[in-house]
């Protein structure tokens, strides 16, 4: 029937585009119906201009989430490398964030004060960010934890801060470095206890009751001859991720004549990257070495 029947067709379709372009012709009534009303009820979450917009994840759950699949205590490398892969990932596939900063089952990234990315609307900053670092760490899970299976899926929760210059942005950051010592001090003491006393968890606890940083160091000290100093600084002050220049290597296969077929040669290309450092924010030297961060936002 299709075959002798191409004027069949165009007359089965005559009707359905006629009815279609009186539509089109009376385009409000197509637009609008008696029910687009309900857009009314939608809150505005417009940022406001000119702030560091940052969205902050955190792992739901992630003390059960740990101990289900097998943590190394108290820092356990990979779950760092895949969370930071995850943010890498989010800072390449999402516009205007200039910096990123995370720690244990945390991130937080910065978008510039002059981004109109989704009219700066509060509600996708954190949905675009949070289901881009969450199918991220599904999808990237087998490279960090080959022999250990992915027995249920993460949750990530988010929230969106405003911070209105400069300054009270770098002292989000440093509280967020801050909180990064103080916790891994306290568990790298706790878990030592555990691990190489035999504490118990209640144990533990009672006698780091009331303690200082000076006297978790102590204990450490005297008691592991551990230098806390000499920890992995990944561990202590957490991870920046910033962009940099990066040259790629890869194999371009070229053509040349017919009696050198198949040649290939390498080529390199910079690109700009969301690179990992692990270093202090706290205090000045890092903001003077990378001014292009803070550039142009006072």
């Amino acid at each position: 029937m299709w075959a002798f029947g191409s004027h069949k067709v165009r007359y089965c379709l005559a009707p359905t585009s006629l009815a279609l372009s009186r539509c089109l012709r009376a385009g409000v009534l197509m637009a609008k119906s008696k029910f687009e009303y309900v857009r009314s009820f939608e809150a505005d979450d417009t940022c406001l201009p000119h702030c560091w917009v940052v969205v902050r994840l955190d792992g739901r759950n992630f003390h059960r989430f740990a101990e289900k699949h097998n943590f190394a205590k108290p820092n356990d490398s990979r779950a760092l490398h895949l969370m930071t892969k995850c943010a890498q990932t989010v800072m390449e596939e999402l516009e205007d964030v200039a910096i990123a900063y995370g720690q244990s089952d945390e991130y937080s990234f910065v978008f510039k004060p002059k981004s109109n990315w989704f009219k700066r609307r509060a509600s996708k900053f954190m949905t675009h960010v949070a289901s881009q670092f969450a199918s991220s760490y599904v999808f990237y899970w087998r490279d960090y934890f080959e022999d250990q299976p992915l027995l249920y899926p993460p949750g990530f929760d988010g929230r969106v801060v405003l911070y209105p210059s400069n300054q009270t942005l770098k002292d989000y950051l440093s509280w967020r470095q801050a909180d990064c010592h103080i916790n891994n001090l306290y568990n790298t003491v706790y878990w030592t206890l555990i691990q190489r006393s035999g504490l118990t968890p209640t144990q533990a606890q009672e006698r780091l009751k009331g303690t200082l940083a000076a006297d978790k160091n102590e204990i450490l000290f005297s008691q592991f001859s551990i230098n806390y100093n000499n920890e992995p600084l990944m561990y202590r002050k957490g991870t920046v991720l910033i962009w940099q220049k990066v040259d790629e290597v890869t194999t371009k296969e070229v053509k040349l004549p017919a009696e050198m077929e198949g040649r290939t040669m390498a080529v390199t290309r910079t690109s700009m990257k969301p690179v990992p450092l692990h270093c202090d924010i706290i205090g000045d030297a890092f903001w003077k070495e990378h001014p292009e961060i803070l550039e142009g936002n006072s």
